[in-house]
């Protein structure tokens, strides 16, 4: 058995190389001079005129040997000829051979022999890169990868650097990845053209490996370098999204109204994520006014203004969406019309909140049209109508039937139906007793009917079925904790939600509120600070007004409220909140 049959029956190579398809494919388009041929691509046409007989004959009979199948006769004999006829087309058909027979041993070997022979070539140098990548041969991949960089013209090498993470998206170690990539871009990082890029590129592939600070301590460095490039602002934006708080200043120190729009809309997208909804508003805002006619933003500041019950402001940017949109066939007109149809449900405009429903022709919004044809009918007092119009609704599949259960308990929740939405789900619990999330879902609707025992004991069993299921934990010690009740033990639960979430601001929200419980009120009004300060939720912002209140901070806790009301002044627990203490806003 020859060296290359032995290495095509190699599963590890086999897998390699097929790894190699997705990877050429993930290659940026400007770092190929020609496209490869892979499996099932016409092979580049060989330019016989220039070569001797001989050489053309090899050409011919390893031509002959891939129709055959007898792909290693195929490589053996191009890779002959290419070494006779100095010519690159014909070293490249050799390594297409050895990739089409999925041997990347023998790959490699042809691409470097080709490297050998033409050291400034991008296309052999690429060759080697990709496959050295695929056969995750990571350590060999830094020279050839600074190579990459280094024969490109000046003016494409900007492009390359900011495309190096996705030629190592697939690696497994990504961590040595990072390391490798950062030692190849040594040359770069200090290049007036390149530093910000090479420092961008280091940063993602830190974040790839799971290094966050060291990612924010490269995006510092970009910054630093070029000021206005924008890859580093990505680069924040994308660590922000991943809670990295810092990230969050970096990321205002690059934008400014010249920004790219689309930028400024995904910070305002995490700002919106991370509930710190006053905020987000004056982006939108401030985007809207230095790019009127950017129709994402404001079907965005539609959507978020709707949200926090701002039902004017909802119809004026969504009303503007859709002046700027209307010739087009988006499916996003859909989402427009149906937010106005849910505007003029809340304002009591039945005949309005149809009209636009009767706008909407995308068939993949027929569910959505359904769902608020039924809120329309409860609006009027007509729940039997409505609940019998969601029950039309599909359930062919998984996803449609917890699709349709999910928006029936919706429409019982808005209306306060806690009854008829906990037999629903003891109904749907019976059907899935497995569904844990289900079962979280039955317990919480136990809570708001007062069937406290129940609660704990569904709780308790989705905690022991799945010991990691934190909201379990914060559910059961959030009811004890808001009824006073076993406060040590409600802290406890907490605390171990805590311990499998640390970040969550909701859970962080129970704790400050069992602190105050408890007496706490410094303690308390720390936490809850942070948590609010994390996300402005109309529940967190209720629990921090009120412990400032107690606390004799009433101008704060006015503050506070106040904000939480712009969110939701229908908040069930803010209401409660502010009834019990005789506080008008």
């Amino acid at each position: 058995m020859n060296t290359f049959q032995r290495h095509l029956l190699s599963p590890l190579n086999t897998l390699a190389v097929a790894c190699l398809v997705v990877l050429v494919g993930g290659m940026p388009a400007h770092a190929q001079n020609k496209p490869d041929a892979g499996e099932g691509d016409q092979p580049e046409v060989i330019n016989n005129s220039s070569l001797n007989a001989e050489t053309a004959m090899l050409i011919m009979l390893g031509e002959m040997k891939v129709t055959e199948g007898d792909l290693g006769a195929a490589y053996s004999m191009m890779l002959d000829a290419a070494k006779k006829s100095s010519d690159e087309s014909v070293y490249k058909r050799a390594v297409e051979i050895a990739l089409t027979a999925r041997n990347g041993t023998t790959a490699l070997e042809g691409a470097r022999i080709w490297k050998k022979a033409f050291p400034m070539s991008r296309q052999a140098n690429q060759h080697v890169l990709q496959i050295l990548v695929a056969l995750n041969q990571l350590p060999e991949t830094l020279m050839p990868l600074r190579s990459y960089v280094q024969l490109a013209p000046e003016a494409e090498q900007v492009l390359l650097i900011n495309g190096l993470p996705q030629i190592y998206a697939q690696v497994k170690d990504q961590e040595l990845a990072a390391a490798v990539v950062e030692q190849a871009l040594v040359p770069f990082v200090d290049k007036p053209l390149t530093a910000a890029a090479s420092w961008t590129a280091i940063g993602r592939m830190r974040v790839s490996a799971k290094k966050l600070p060291q990612a924010v301590e490269a995006v510092k460095k970009a910054i630093a370098r070029n000021p206005t490039a924008m890859e580093p602002g990505f680069l924040a934006l994308e660590l922000f999204s991943l809670g990295v708080p810092e990230a969050e200043d970096l990321l205002k120190s690059v934008l400014n109204d010249s920004s790219p729009p689309h930028m400024r809309l995904s910070y305002a997208r995490v700002l919106i994520d991370n509930q710190r909804l006053p905020q987000a508003t004056a982006e939108l805002q401030s985007l809207n006014k230095s790019h009127p006619d950017f129709s994402d933003a404001w079907l965005l500041q539609g959507a978020l203004a709707m949200e926090q019950g701002q039902n004017d402001e909802a119809k004026k940017a969504l009303l503007r969406y859709i002046e700027i949109e209307k010739t087009k066939e988006d499916a996003r007109l859909s989402q427009a019309y149906l937010m106005l149809s849910q505007i003029a449900t809340k304002e009591k405009k039945p005949a309005e909140a149809e009209s636009w429903l009767a706008k909407i022709e995308d068939p993949d919004a027929a569910t959505q049209v359904q769902v608020q044809r039924a809120n329309l009918l409860a609006s009027r007092g007509e729940m039997a109508k409505a609940r019998a119009l969601l029950a039309q609704l599909p359930d062919n599949n998984p996803q449609a039937k917890r699709a349709k259960l999910q928006a029936e308990l919706k429409l019982l929740r808005d209306y306060k139906m806690y009854e008829a939405g906990y037999q629903l789900l003891r109904k749907a619990v019976g059907e899935e007793p497995e569904d844990l999330d289900l079962r979280y879902e039955l317990a919480m609707m136990a809570e708001k009917l007062n069937h406290l025992e129940e609660m704990e004991r569904l709780l308790r069993s989705v905690i022991a079925e799945k010991p990691s299921f934190e909201h379990a934990y914060n559910a059961l010690g959030y009811a004890l904790a808001d009824r006073n009740m076993r406060l040590k033990e409600a802290r406890e639960l907490i605390v171990k939600a805590l311990e499998f979430s640390p970040e969550d601001p909701m859970i962080t929200d129970s704790l400050g509120w069992v602190e105050f419980r408890m007496g706490n009120k410094q303690a308390a009004l720390a936490i809850l600070q942070r948590a609010y300060d994390t996300k402005n939720d109309v529940e967190i912002g209720t629990h921090l007004g009120e412990v400032m209140w107690s606390l004799g901070q009433k101008d704060k806790a006015m503050k506070v409220w106040r904000e939480a009301a712009r969110i939701d002044a229908k908040n069930e627990l803010l209401v409660e909140t502010l009834k019990r203490l005789k506080v008008k806003l």
